[in-house]
């Protein structure tokens, strides 16, 4: 993958897990910006990185929208079933990276999308097993197993890439 693509994903993971709220606007002005050093550039990617730590608040929910459009990026309205399952696979990106143990996807998972979320009903289930440990004849390590395979699954699942070249 190269960076433009991995900072084009980058956005959009953010983009996912701001509009359900999991991350503040200033971490999306931020991707912007790596996005920005990575090659991408647009107008409204330009004027998204611009904004300052106050203005992110305010402005990222209009700015987002086009900035991600003008790099052939999807921008799901927040609550939708879209947005849900990117920012799921945001999450679990995040925990194969190291920003997050298996235990916290499930637990974060679970508490956000409860079981009605069917892409991530076997993480939801796996944030159980967790509960039960003490009561079972499993490990706390052959859950955190059962979760990094399926956090694979999810990531291999399609995402979003930039639809054409912007320079």
């Amino acid at each position: 993958m190269t960076s433009t693509s991995a900072a084009a994903l980058a956005l959009q993971d953010h983009a996912a897990l701001w509009s359900l709220g999991e991350i503040p606007a200033t971490e999306v002005v931020s991707s912007a910006c790596d996005a920005l050093v990575a090659g991408l550039d647009g107008p409204a990617l330009r004027m998204l990185a611009a904004c300052t730590r106050t203005e992110a608040y305010y402005d990222v929910p209009d700015l987002l929208p086009p900035a991600l459009d003008e790099l052939g990026l999807t921008f799901c309205p927040a609550g939708s079933v879209a947005a849900q399952e990117a920012a799921a696979r945001a999450l679990a990106a995040r925990m194969l990276a190291g920003e997050l143990t298996p235990r916290e996807l499930v637990f974060r998972i679970h508490q956000r999308f409860g079981h009605g979320l069917p892409l991530v009903e076997a993480l939801a289930n796996l944030d159980d097993e967790y509960d039960i440990l003490d009561y079972g004849d499993r490990t706390s390590a052959q859950v955190d197993a059962d979760v990094v395979a399926e956090a694979l699954r999810l990531t291999r699942h399609p995402r979003a890439t930039p639809e054409r070249t912007v320079h």
